[in-house]
């Protein structure tokens, strides 16, 4: 199938604020081998694409320069060698960019079906964050029944997800929160306690909640501010898993000797580098262990507002408060 008609999409004017964004008009994706286009319906909204707009986070050389990685609505074309789709299928996706767009292009092995009883918005509202997490969480940093967690930014997208899918699979959760009522919000999605960090000490409460030991993982969001208080909060063969530099990149004056007295491991990763290879295992993994809790209702994002995709700039303009809880997605129906 050939598309040909041309699209509105978000153009970046330059790097900068949100102001930098505004809708253009440009030619359809065409699929290239191993990839479909998607009409989309709803998109996703992500702290690397305020990352990118900014100018810190250039797409890889083969993406799309438009922003948006997470996407849902109906398969409209097939690239060479596509036979797991077919067109008319309902499917949300992890895109490599290309996202803020009536049509987006992407690898067939990032798609998943709509979950049971779905819409476009709510599908759009799982990709991004259900693949970190279960990448950095689950296959990285090994949760376990039984174990416990420490979940930074618990009311973000990325945090309410983790809470849930931690709990689902039988860890004890812990989460940090900046407000009374974003602490509530991750108590009532699973997390045991919620630590106020503008008023409370992540790492006493820690300690005081688990007679001493620390937890076996911690998300973190953080980066440098929170590193040496992380690997105090750790317990002996825990796991610290960093996924982003909210709170900067360099971590000076470290005291590593935790790391060596405790036996922990450091570890991260960004979605965006990996092979389509490594994506595809994790999009599998999550059709086969996630998929099922979220069409029996046991899991289910968190979505703080649906906005009409010319409204992107408030979309990035809220983002960028951390007022919000859960997700923010652009309804292009």
């Amino acid at each position: 199938m050939s598309l040909s008609k041309e699209m509105r999409y978000v153009e970046l004017t330059g790097f900068g604020g949100p102001e930098v964004m505004r809708l253009a008009t440009g030619p359809v994706p065409q699929p290239r081998a191993g990839e479909v286009v998607v009409q989309v319906e709803a998109a996703g909204v992500n702290r690397p694409d305020v990352a990118q707009r900014s100018g810190n986070y250039p797409p890889p050389k083969d993406a799309s320069p438009i922003l948006g990685l997470e996407v849902a609505g109906r398969v409209v074309a097939l690239g060479e060698g596509v036979t797991e789709v077919t067109i008319g299928d309902l499917v949300c996706g992890l895109a490599n960019g290309g996202g803020y767009a009536e049509y987006c292009a992407l690898p067939a092995g990032q798609l998943l079906a709509f979950p049971k009883g779905y819409d476009a918005v709510k599908a759009a509202a799982l990709p991004e964050t259900f693949f970190t997490v279960w990448a950095n969480l689950f296959q990285m940093a090994g949760l376990t029944e039984g174990e416990s967690v420490l979940i930074h930014g618990g009311s973000s997208g990325i945090g309410t997800t983790a809470i849930q899918l931690a709990s689902a699979f039988g860890a004890e959760v812990y989460a940090t929160a900046g407000s009374a009522e974003k602490c509530r919000a991750c108590e009532s999605l699973g997390a045991k306690r919620t630590i106020n960090y503008r008023e409370e000490d992540f790492v006493e409460i820690i300690k005081a909640e688990t007679g001493g030991r620390g937890v076996d993982a911690i998300l973190d969001m953080i980066g440098a501010d929170y590193f040496n208080r992380n690997l105090s909060a750790l317990a002996r063969d825990g796991c610290l898993s960093i996924i982003a530099f909210l709170g900067g990149a360099v971590a000076e004056k470290v005291n590593l000797s935790p790391i060596m007295v405790k036996r922990l491991t450091v570890t991260g990763s960004t979605m965006r580098p990996r092979t389509a290879e490594e994506k595809r295992a994790i999009r599998d993994e999550l059709r086969d262990q996630v998929w099922p809790l979220l069409e029996a209702g046991k899991v289910a994002p968190v979505i703080h507002t649906v906005l009409p995709f010319d409204q992107v700039a408030e979309a990035h303009r809220l983002m960028e408060t951390s007022t919000h809880i859960g997700k923010i997605i652009l309804d292009l129906r």
